[in-house]
């Protein structure tokens, strides 16, 4: 191989070990979540601090290659790609911080009944399985897996427009699950957004192994 080569390797073995971490943090904030464990939900909180180093380190080694080698081609859009992928996983990361928040905050442990009734948990083995999906989308360079992630995310897209609905009916059934209603409601929106950012990352992937841009291209992988 050569010194770029490895390079770029070295590059890919970091964004998959962020990776691997920004599902981590995904998993532990619903394991938190479900349990009502606050000291989880603190540590999910404290380990974001390790996403964000990594994001630093990743765009500093990307900004290196850039300066040292001029790659072109199918390297250079693997380093564009990379650069936005490593945004997008930071971003998941703060979801997960931010859910840890919510439970963190909260006056009590959740009404159990919500889970059920606003589809947070489907939601969120969903939104978890779809992350990680992308990663093997990226690892193995699978655009057929890439492309399948735009359908799955209509799924997360789906149960966000029915969610104001069903915490509504859920409110006016019992008015004392309100509080813990409006964190499901915001759980559920900040999850949509992880179906977001990992679509984002697909259409990242599709663009450096096949040159082709997708973004704004609705009726793609339908």
């Amino acid at each position: 191989m050569t010194h770029l080569e490895n390079e770029l390797q070295a590059v890919k073995k970091e964004v998959l070990s962020m990776w691997y971490l920004v599902e981590s943090q995904l998993e532990k904030s619903r394991t938190a979540m479900l349990h009502f464990d606050r000291d989880l939900a603190r540590e999910v909180v404290l380990k974001e601090k390790r996403v964000n180093a990594f994001e630093l380190k990743i765009d500093r080694d990307c900004e290196n290659i850039f300066a040292l080698f001029c790659p072109v081609a199918v390297d250079l859009r693997f380093l564009l790609a990379t650069l936005k992928i490593n945004n997008n996983l930071e971003r998941i990361g703060d979801i997960a911080e931010g859910i840890a928040k919510y439970i963190i905050e909260s006056s009590g442990d959740f009404d159990r009944t919500l889970f059920e009734s606003t589809q947070v948990l489907r939601m969120y083995e969903d939104a978890i399985n779809i992350l990680i999906d992308t990663r093997m989308a990226f690892e193995k360079e699978d655009t057929i897996l890439a492309r399948s992630i735009f359908k799955r995310d209509e799924v997360l897209d789906q149960i966000n427009r029915e969610a104001s609905a069903r915490v509504g009916a859920a409110i006016k059934e019992d008015m004392t699950v309100m509080e813990d209603a409006l964190y499901m409601l915001s759980i559920i929106r900040k999850l949509e957004r992880v179906g977001d950012q990992s679509k984002n990352i697909a259409e990242e992937i599709i663009f450096y192994i096949e040159a082709k841009v997708l973004k704004h291209q609705e009726n793609e992988g339908k």
